[in-house]
């Protein structure tokens, strides 16, 4: 049963993202709608800092980190981490950090000339994501905000 409703809860959240009419709406949807479909108290989307690149995205709703900051949070070749508690990171959650007491970071595959992106679920609930849960489904939904953002940024692969 609980696996049944994560995936419908998943479906929705990826409904959600399909449904969006610009790319500030699928920012938008990402940042506010999808914490209601998900069930979780927050959710913010990084991407990393380039050399040379403003230090402001020019779309609200986004947040820079370092560069490298997805490989430290994530680790190198995974796709998603599970942290049942922390203290919510001001750099990822912004104002609602001190919300957060766990966490799931999803890679996000946006185009390999593209910087890192993460995609940050807080819950305030510590024990919430744990490392031995399933992650294909959190995998899946990161796929397709990372092909939906490319496509809106007419990236190529």
């Amino acid at each position: 049963r609980a696996h049944r409703s994560s995936q419908s809860r998943v479906h929705a959240a990826v409904l959600a993202l399909l449904s969006a009419h610009t790319f500030e709406h699928l920012i938008e949807t990402t940042t506010t709608d999808l914490a209601v479909h998900l069930e979780v108290d927050t959710i913010s989307l990084c991407v990393e800092s380039v050399e040379g690149a403003p230090t402001r995205v020019p779309v609200a709703g986004i947040s820079i980190i370092e560069a490298g900051g997805v490989d430290s949070l994530i680790g190198r070749g995974r796709e998603v981490a599970l942290r049942p508690y922390v203290t919510g990171d001001q750099a990822i959650f912004g104002a609602a950090a001190g919300l957060v007491r766990s966490d799931a970071l999803l890679r996000l595959p946006i185009a390999s000339n593209a910087p890192a992106g993460l995609l940050a679920l807080g819950s305030r609930t510590a024990g919430r994501f744990q490392p031995g849960q399933p992650t294909e489904l959190f995998g899946f939904l990161a796929r397709v905000l990372g092909l939906s953002i490319r496509s809106w940024l007419d990236l190529p692969e």
